[in-house]
């Protein structure tokens, strides 16, 4: 019997993008509370188009659309799958359906909750007779829909896959403003169903061509076809009331049995579906991949290139992992050197062993010279550390802190952070580190996309944290007023963590394996990234760091460099922050690296480039005692940036007696290579910046770029070979948070344990590193592919430049290159013939001209590397005609 009240119907011809070949109607008894009806429904379906090619799939994606889109939301994955089949790709039958009262399928008068569209779904394959392997994929209460047919057919199950969806809804908790709005009580049907109006927001959160968002309103122009999208938001499970709630949980308790491959993309700007949605997900999924596109949001099929992400993945994981002898991940380079085996990092004991032998020594531990009191630099000894550090390990053990969450620490360097930080990691909860030198829109993506369970912070972070919206139960740095703690959302303080752990036995300590710290980099070259360490490549690199540069108990150590400022206890060395913002290098003085050195007896400094360029700017402050304290400094290191060897020069001659290094790293391995002033000046010569030889058991190999920048090239210890850097070292991050893409493409052609570093530079005949530039901001001519650090080393020859960048103007592969300098002038544009010729006699290379600008632009954090991506477009600009104002 078939009954309904509107039926179904094939899509109008012409809208963009989809072929109305894939278009088909398909007759389907109903399910469940639907049995003895026929229901008509619409999808797009690959399945005729690649028997017509005579291709036989690997298997069937199905594909579920959410509100209030239809099948045509996948047209991408449709087209793209059928492209990769056609020449030669694995080949996968896509089925994108539109549900029952949505898209073009049949309108009924059924209230369809989340239990009967499962039934619907199931019914549907089950009438297309898709045997298996099937692959789910769902978008917003799709994603539910596609996961609940799932859980219920695992023995035809091969992956999952999910796009800003959701699986859970704690009790009590409120629904995002968006569907509060939807489902208040007179605006449901007045939103959803009387008026376009729920459709229109939702197609609004993307930027759609005109003739794309007609489409998508195509199925949904009378009240009578909108009845489905008000049925769907009126079916929203948000409370255990509700009567979808027990499908809901049927469903995401099932999922934590799932052991098939799962993938899932997400937009963070999405109004709906928040992290902690994501968050639950992969609780429940811990093995499946993650992948989020900053500045998508919630229709991120129309933000961003997901089809061909999905088809590269299913490659991986499911079509390579079911071919005998095929290996799954990036595919390997071809055979590395005889050397080339990535060394494993090293398991030695914990980060905290050295503070735990010197738990009896009441020698100073940790100095804080900002933290002044009665005039005097607070001091914490190592006794105190160690009592603290337990003391605060188990009253987050006790405030409900488990190992694998996360913790934001919003503290600055200082013997609190340092307490706290070491406290998680002895309980094998999960630090997470991202700097106020990010800024604030920067600091909060980064703190919201980790999805901190703990945040701990001072007022300054604990405000923001409270303003911008940061997940997390909070937990002050430094005892508050209780109407401050109430106003913040403050449950505790450390004092009153210490407290309550004093006398409580702590957990067993995290296995080497375990996830130690999620640390962002500088945002530098795009939005700053979550890098994750490992307890063991954490102990790694705290054992290289001691080996090369013969760090001991009597080392002592001054830092004005964040990522270094928590070694000192692993070290087992006394340590001193100096009076500074770690966060703003610039503020660090001459005299108050002397004062640190003074106060901590160091006999080693460790500073970020910009800090080293202010205190070299400041060193006329200096008194006799200053300079006298600087004279006992032995080993003098900066790191996070290029260091000119004048820079170098002037600050050594601050610390005579000192060895100049210049370790050159990033955040995902903070330790790379070596090289120290004397070898750079015999080294002189080279174009780029020489960064000496790798660091204990490290690996450095160059992959060629070819004509249009890419780095194309196998692996090699060549001399002489310009390309991307790559590396391995035992102390090498573990991979991305949540950016499957971005540790797909940083191992691509590797093996296990290696890294593409996106810096491009050679290695000359000694095997020393010499770094050109990075990846991206590669000049590609009609010559050849140019590098822009030499060039930009040239230009600074000339005695009226102070700096300089080198940028590729023009399309790929017929570039020009373009000079722009800082050289005194007040307002950018072109330079004056005569500082024009200068630059241009100083360099072989080729420049198509030469732009001046008052400063350049640089990054938030080390305030010391050039932005050239951003020169590079004001130039393409200012060259077109448009007015010259600063990049």
């Amino acid at each position: 019997m078939r009954i309904t009240t509107l039926d179904a119907t094939l899509p109008p011809a012409g809208l963009p993008g989809l072929d109305p070949a894939l278009s088909r109607l398909v007759e389907v008894a109903g399910a469940a509370a639907d049995t003895g009806r026929t229901r008509t429904w619409h999808v797009l379906d690959t399945g005729d188009a690649l028997a017509a090619r005579g291709i036989r799939p690997v298997g069937t994606i199905v594909a579920v659309h959410g509100n209030p889109t239809w099948s045509y939301l996948w047209r991408a994955l449709v087209n793209a799958s059928l492209q990769r089949a056609t020449a030669g790709g694995a080949a996968w039958r896509v089925v994108a359906v539109d549900q029952l009262e949505m898209g073009f399928s049949d309108r009924t008068s059924l209230r369809r909750t989340l239990a009967q569209r499962i039934a619907d779904l199931d019914a549907l394959v089950g009438e297309l007779g898709i045997p298996g392997p099937v692959v789910t994929i769902g978008h917003d209460w799709g994603g539910p829909v596609s996961l609940g047919w799932a859980v219920e057919n695992r023995d035809r199950l091969a992956a999952v896959i999910a796009l800003n969806t959701a699986v859970h809804h704690p009790d009590g908790a409120p629904l995002p403003v968006a569907l509060r709005v939807a489902t208040a009580r007179g605006m449901l049907a007045a939103g959803t169903t009387g008026t376009t109006a729920f459709l229109d927001t939702t197609l609004a959160l993307a930027e759609l061509d005109p003739a794309v968002r007609e489409a998508f309103r195509a199925p949904y122009a009378t009240v009578r076809r909108r009845r489905g999208i008000g049925g769907f938001v009126a079916d929203i499970p948000a409370t255990s009331a509700d009567e979808s709630t027990p499908a809901l949980r049927r469903m995401s308790a099932g999922l934590r049995d799932l052991d098939v491959p799962a993938l899932f993309l997400r937009g963070p700007k999405d109004p709906v579906f928040g992290e902690g949605h994501l968050d639950d997900l992969t609780e429940r999924l811990p093995h499946a991949d993650v992948h989020r596109f900053e500045g998508a949001g919630h229709l991120i099929a129309e933000e961003r290139p997901y089809a061909e992400v999905v088809l590269d993945w299913l490659d991986e994981k499911v079509v390579d992992a079911a071919t005998p002898g095929a290996t799954t991940g990036p595919a390997p380079s071809p055979t590395p050197p005889a050397d080339g085996a990535a060394p494993a990092a090293r398991t030695t004991g914990h980060l905290w062993d050295a503070l735990d032998a010197r738990r009896d020594d009441d020698d100073i531990a940790v100095i804080d010279m900002s933290t002044a009191r009665d005039g005097e630099p607070l001091r914490v000894s190592w006794r105190q550390l160690a009592a603290r550090v337990d003391e605060v390990a188990a009253g987050l053990d006790a405030f409900g802190v488990r190992a694998g969450d996360r913790v934001s620490l919003l503290v600055q360097p200082g013997p609190t952070l340092t307490a706290a930080l070491y406290a998680c990691l002895r309980i094998g909860a999960v630090v997470v580190v991202a700097d106020r030198g990010l800024g604030i829109r920067g600091l909060s993506r980064a703190v919201r996309g980790a999805v901190p369970d703990i945040v701990i912070g001072e007022v300054a972070g604990l405000v923001a944290a409270r303003a911008l919206g940061w997940p997390g139960r909070r937990i002050s740095a430094a005892a508050l007023p209780a109407a401050t703690s109430r106003a913040l959302g403050v449950e505790a303080s450390l004092s009153d963590l210490a407290r309550a752990g004093r006398g409580r036995t702590l957990p067993a300590p995290p296995a080497p394996e375990a996830d130690a710290a999620v640390l962002f980099t500088s945002g530098s070259t795009g939005p700053a990234k979550g890098v994750v360490y490992t307890h063991a490549q954490l102990t790694a690199l705290r054992d290289t760091l001691a080996a090369h540069f013969g760090v001991t108990a009597d080392t002592g150590l001054v830092t004005g460099f964040a990522p270094f400022a928590l070694l000192g206890p692993a070290l087992g060395t006394r340590s001193a922050t100096p009076d500074m913002d770690v966060s703003a290098p610039r503020t660090l003085t001459a005299a108050a690296v002397a004062a640190a050195v003074r106060a901590s007896d160091a006999r080693m400094v460790f500073l970020s480039p910009a800090a080293v360029a202010n205190v070299v700017a400041t060193s006329a402050a200096l008194d006799d005692d200053d300079r006298a304290a600087l004279e006992r400094v032995e080993t003098f290191l900066s790191t996070g940036a290029p260091v000119g060897v004048d820079l170098l020069r002037r600050a050594q001659a601050l610390m005579p007696n000192a060895v100049a290094h210049t370790p050159y790293g990033m955040t995902e391995c903070l330790l790379v290579a070596d090289v120290t002033l004397p070898e750079i000046e015999e080294a002189a010569g080279d174009r780029g910046v020489c960064v000496g030889r790798p660091l204990g058991t490290g690996q450095v190999r160059i992959s060629a770029i070819d004509a249009d920048g890419r780095a194309a090239g196998e692996p090699t210890t060549d001399a002489g070979v310009t390309g991307e850097i790559v590396i391995s070292a035992p102390h090498l991050k573990r991979g991305y948070f949540r950016l499957y893409l971005t540790d797909r493409e940083a191992r691509r052609g590797l093996p296990e344990r290696w890294h593409r570093t996106g810096d491009v530079g050679h290695l000359d005949a000694h095997g020393r590193l010499w770094v050109e530039g990075r990846l991206p901001h590669v000049i590609t001519t009609a010559e050849g592919p140019v590098t822009p650090v030499g060039i930009e080393q040239d230009a600074e020859t000339v005695d009226a430049v102070s700096r300089a960048a080198a940028v590729g103007v023009g399309p790929v592969g017929r570039q020009v290159v373009v000079a722009v300098v800082e050289a005194g002038t007040r307002r950018p544009g072109l330079a004056s013939p005569s500082l024009a010729d200068d630059v241009r006699a100083a360099t072989r290379q080729r420049l198509a001209a030469v732009l001046t600008v008052p400063v350049l632009p640089t990054d938030i954090r080390h305030n010391s590397k050039i932005d050239r991506s951003r020169v590079a477009a004001w130039a393409e600009r200012l060259l077109s005609g448009e007015k010259p104002t600063a990049p």
